[in-house]
């Protein structure tokens, strides 16, 4: 690694450092207010990142916006998204009472009955709203920690920092690589205990994702979800975050099957489908709690206006 690149490192570890101190000894109406005003700010100057979530949002809300709308849309959810970073910030020094007391679980019967079959659950989760929020209050309700998996982050120290920030909030994480063991492995081990993991999917990093129409344009998403489910006979359940006043509100939608006699790559890749439509769906809701800064379709760039345009969509018959 360059004397440069680890220099950024060390910065961006410092800088995150100094943030979890800062942000946590502010009053909290002076942190919201700071936050919300760093959002408007990012909105304004317009960088890459900014540009991509405004083309993300115009394919969400259909290219149905003018650009005046739909700059208005991208700087709330700009604010919204540095709401997800003030909270993280201070989440570890809030109650675990008061956060479970600005929450509200939509869909919770779907968790009760996983529960009372004795059966693994795979939470499936766009990057929306506040999901450590929503992580806090699973723990609490399920009365110990769930799973999750953190991409590993340079330098080592920030990642470290992660990690020990959301065991702090009660979960358990481990690594996607480079761990003692494969993450498939050991979460496969724990859903088929009946243990519960909380899977943010929305972003296919890796590149070898299953095909999915998302917004009515191709894409694709992890198939891990939908294969651990079937392998282990977890119950798979799409959840979205979102934000409720100066709360937080959790959608859990209904089981997506998994089991059936087609071949298993095929169970996968309808069920990921109807993951990507119940994302959809509840995101369309409140579009500016969906906080997705990279790119999520090949075809749309961060300069696109693509809603407005042709390109290449897919129905749901071609997707799965």
């Amino acid at each position: 690694m360059s004397r440069a690149a680890q220099l950024r490192n060390r910065l961006a570890d410092a800088g995150y450092a100094a943030g979890w101190r800062a942000v946590r000894v502010l009053p909290e109406p002076v942190a919201r207010r700071l936050f919300s005003a760093g959002g408007a700010l990012a909105a304004r100057r317009g960088g890459r990142g900014a540009r991509q979530l405004r083309a993300n949002l115009d394919v969400v809300t259909g290219g149905r916006l003018d650009d005046a709308a739909l700059d208005e849309l991208t700087r709330r959810a700009l604010q919204s998204y540095a709401r997800y970073w003030q909270e993280a910030f201070r989440l570890p020094s809030l109650s675990r009472e008061r956060i479970v007391a600005g929450s509200q679980m939509a869909g919770r019967e779907h968790l009760e009955r996983a529960r009372a079959e004795g059966r693994g659950v795979v939470l499936a989760l766009p990057h929306s709203g506040n999901w450590d929020a929503a992580g806090v209050w699973l723990v609490d309700w399920l009365g110990g920690p769930f799973l999750t998996v953190a991409e590993r982050l340079r330098p080592e120290s920030l990642y470290r920092r992660f990690v020990e920030y959301r065991e702090r909030l009660g979960m358990r994480v481990i690594p996607l690589t480079g761990g003692d063991r494969p993450s498939t492995a050991v979460l496969r081990d724990w859903l088929g205990t009946g243990g519960t993991t909380c899977l943010l999917v929305d972003r296919d990093l890796s590149g070898a994702g299953v095909p999915v129409s998302f917004f009515g344009r191709r894409s694709t998403m992890p198939g891990g979800p939908a294969l651990l489910a079937a392998q282990t006979g977890a119950v798979l359940l799409p959840a979205v975050c979102q934000f409720d006043g100066t709360g937080w509100r959790f959608v859990v939608h209904p089981p997506v099957p998994v089991d059936g006699p087609d071949r298993l790559r095929d169970r996968v890749n309808v069920a990921m489908q109807q993951v990507a439509d119940a994302f959809a769906g509840t995101i369309a809701e409140r579009p500016e709690d969906w906080h997705v800064l990279g790119r999520i379709w090949p075809d749309v760039g961060p300069d696109a206006r693509t809603g407005r345009v042709a390109g290449p969509r897919v129905d749901r018959a071609e997707a799965g």
